[in-house]
């Protein structure tokens, strides 16, 4: 019986493939039987490779966040360098032909007191720093050394009360003193005459005399100017150049005596008959003023 059932099915498949249509049907019925049987193989492959290429990938993003943090840190440094590094250049950029010698300080205090305007700097006696020595920024003239130390200087700034800086209006050459008004952003200019010659917007630069700063250089620019008719003088506000309130690294600086814009060599003092506000002496490598009576014990008050 079987063997004439194979028969028969040979004969039929030779002649209209027949077995090749029931192995057709045949494995289109066992696929998803097969798929169903391999499916927890398949799924555990599947399943052990994403845990392992998750796991890859959250391991290169780490690395990667890693060195992403060091370049911005390293990003970070370069930019601080840069700014560093145009903060000198303006520096040194800001110097006067005629400065023989210079010393950078870092600002480690500031006082901005209304009676009492100070910076103090890593930089003293043992690195050439003196008393009355110019200091300026990129911008203008800040102050000067109005005491000293082994390893540190105290600046007097030019808004302090007790400074004083003889300037000039660039405009026409009308020369008068700047005077600190307690404020980091003003200076005042008391000894100007209600018809002078000053309007908002004038600048002010040093006019060379008091033998500490030279001419010529940077010092503020006018901002107000009231006139009163029955007031003898004017009142003139200014706004400093220099950044007083701000500045981080400062340079003290030394002039050649010969060169013909250096500041000009204050008169020596008056006899002691004279009045106590006596002209300003001379110091080895600069002359200041001499300071107001309630104020002598504060140091130095200027170029005056």
């Amino acid at each position: 019986m079987y063997a004439l059932l194979a028969l028969l099915l040979m004969y039929f498949d030779q002649r209209g493939n027949w077995g090749g249509r029931l192995r057709y049907g045949l494995m289109a019925v066992a696929y998803p039987i097969q798929a169903a049987v391999n499916s927890p193989t398949a799924a555990w492959h599947w399943l052990t490779e994403s845990t392992r290429t998750r796991a890859q990938l959250r391991s290169e993003n780490d690395a990667l966040r890693a060195h992403q943090r060091e370049l911005e840190l390293a990003l970070l440094r370069v930019q601080a360098l840069q700014q560093e590094n145009a903060e000198l250049r303006g520096l040194r950029a800001a110097l006067p032909p005629l400065t023989k010698k210079w010393v950078l300080a870092e600002v480690i205090n500031i006082e901005t007191d209304p009676l009492r305007q100070r910076l103090l700097v890593n930089k003293g006696a043992n690195d050439g720093v003196h008393l009355n020595q110019p200091v300026i920024d990129a911008t203008g003239i800040l102050g000067q050394v109005a005491r000293v130390g082994p390893w540190s200087a105290e600046i007097i700034l030019i808004t302090d009360p007790e400074h004083g800086l003889p300037v000039q209006i660039v405009r026409n050459g009308l020369r008068t003193i700047a005077v600190g008004s307690g404020n980091a952003s003003q200076l005042v200019l008391p000894y100007l005459a209600v018809n002078s010659d000053v309007k908002s917007g004038d600048l002010l630069q040093s006019s060379g005399l008091g033998g500490v700063f030279p001419a010529g250089y940077p010092v503020g620019r006018v901002i107000g100017v009231r006139r009163e008719s029955k007031q003898l003088l004017a009142q003139v506000e200014a706004e400093p150049l220099a950044r007083v309130d701000r500045a981080r690294e400062v340079m003290l600086l030394d002039f050649d005596p010969a060169h013909p814009a250096a500041p000009a060599a204050a008169p020596l003092p008056l006899p002691a008959t004279a009045p106590a506000a006596a002209a300003p002496t001379r110091t080895p490598a600069a002359t200041a003023p001499a300071a107001r009576p309630a104020t002598a014990s504060a140091g130095p008050a200027g170029g005056r």
